[in-house]
């Protein structure tokens, strides 16, 4: 009888322990499509079952909060005219967007020499801060706060030629950006609260193309940085540099985990305020529940922050530094993913709505991107992720966001229990299945006292 007993239990465990934590298989796989949500929950079930990420959700009272989590990124160092800068942060803040993330290009502020501030690239000479300062002025009349990224590096700042190098390799002497860091700080102290120091530093050539990726020079180049930072402005907020996810082990692109944990290694535990990480969900939505170190999807911040905690972090938060969905055209290249504009908009929307519900270590959430400058970029894929045309034409991406991100003020959080059940559903499924698989087998095998 009690064998009877212990297979019933073992077998409503298991049920427990692969039920899904949604009521739709959209918001299970976020995928549309019938059999890719069926594919989905294949690859769901085999996700579930495997250790969970540590999210501290008890020590997520972050020790940064932001007034907003509303950004969207921002080019405006390339519009040559004021009042296209302007609409551009009209129709942000119209949007309800109340940061920016905005690079402050260091080959063009610090241009010709070390403590060189002058523009002499065309005539008449002028200061290379001057259209920053307008970003700023801009940026401030709209009630916008900006994060200013800061990277980029000057050719003088390299004794190997751009040729060699590309043009977004560190410089050869990491006081030099440390110098640049306090320098815009300095300038903007008072103004500008939020500094990025790099992006992407462990991939996609953002440290070069004549040397591989390297968590530990990376690290040094962040504490130099971080530390002149606070030296002008002890509250100033310093984030790292987001990390490209890929599951990459190479010169060129290594693991956003793996880098991080090399990171901490060297030391970078106290070098930053707030961890960035980039949200693509590149082929499904944002609802995707689907969750693998391996897997590159919108939720995969929950590794970062698995990290994160282990490594005594947890009251630290994230910021996604970019998020988005690409709707290319066919015939273009489809590496972001490729949905229509309907998803676009409503994955956008999603996407939002899931960080304030579900992950109270995220803040900031920056979307990719407000606009470029002008339609010469047709050809490239990146150009599709943008909310506006270059003449400023709204995508429905943005209409939708407009619509959405004043009802999004207060959310309601989603159970803390959710994430203690997904914890622990590991350990239900193993034992509850090892009793069934063997149970089978007995009765599979004949009885011999019946031969």
């Amino acid at each position: 009888m009690w064998k009877k007993l212990l297979v019933v239990v073992s077998g409503l465990l298991l049920v427990v322990a692969l039920w899904p934590p949604v009521g739709s298989l959209y918001e299970l796989t976020g995928e549309d499509a019938l059999l890719a949500q069926l594919r989905g929950v294949v690859h769901w079930l085999n996700t579930a079952v495997r250790p969970q990420p540590q999210l501290a959700l008890n020590s997520a009272q972050r020790t940064i909060v932001p007034v907003s989590p509303f950004g969207v990124n921002t080019f405006l160092e390339q519009e040559a005219e004021v009042a296209k800068r302007e609409q551009s942060l009209q129709m942000a803040a119209q949007a309800g967007f109340q940061f920016i993330r905005q690079e402050f290009v260091w080959e063009d502020i610090e241009i010709h020499g070390k403590g060189d501030f002058e523009d002499r690239r065309h005539e008449p000479f002028r200061s290379a801060w001057e259209k920053y300062d307008n970003i700023v002025d801009l940026a401030e009349s709209y009630d916008i706060e900006i994060i200013a990224r800061l990277s980029n590096p000057p050719a003088w700042s390299r004794e190997l030629p751009v040729e060699t190098t590309g043009t977004l390799a560190p410089p050869d002497n990491y006081d030099d950006f440390g110098d640049f860091a306090a320098a815009v700080a300095e300038r903007y102290n008072g103004r500008i609260r939020y500094f990025q120091l790099w992006n992407e530093p462990n991939g996609n050539g953002e440290w070069g193309n004549h040397q591989p990726v390297n968590p530990e020079q990376y690290t040094e180049l962040l504490c130099t940085a971080y530390n002149r930072i606070k030296a002008v402005n002890p509250n100033a907020v310093v984030l790292a540099g987001a990390l490209t996810p890929t599951v990459a082990i190479n010169d060129g692109n290594l693991n956003d985990l793996i880098f991080l944990e090399r990171m901490y290694a060297a030391g970078a535990g106290d070098c930053f305020d707030v961890m960035s990480a980039q949200g693509y969900g590149l082929w499904s939505g944002a609802l995707d529940q689907r969750l693998k170190p391996n897997v590159i999807n919108y939720p995969h911040n929950l590794y970062l922050r698995d990290v994160m905690v282990r490594h005594g972090y947890a009251n630290k938060p994230i910021w996604i530094s970019e998020l988005g969905w690409n709707v290319v055209p066919d015939g273009l290249d489809t590496r972001f993913g490729q949905v229509t504009p309907e998803q676009q908009a409503r994955f956008a929307v999603e996407a939002y709505e899931r960080a304030q519900e579900e992950w109270p270590w995220v803040g900031v959430i920056n979307y990719w991107f407000l606009k470029r400058k002008d339609d010469s970029e047709l050809d490239q894929s990146f150009y599709y992720f943008r909310l506006l045309d270059a003449d400023f034409t709204p995508q429905p991406v943005y209409e939708a966001l407009s619509e959405s991100l004043p009802q999004m003020a207060e959310p309601v959080p989603q159970a803390g229990g959710v994430y203690d059940w997904m914890a622990i559903r590991p350990y239900l499924f193993i034992p509850s299945f090892s009793i069934l698989f063997f149970a089978l087998l007995r009765w599979l095998t004949p009885d011999e006292s019946e031969s």
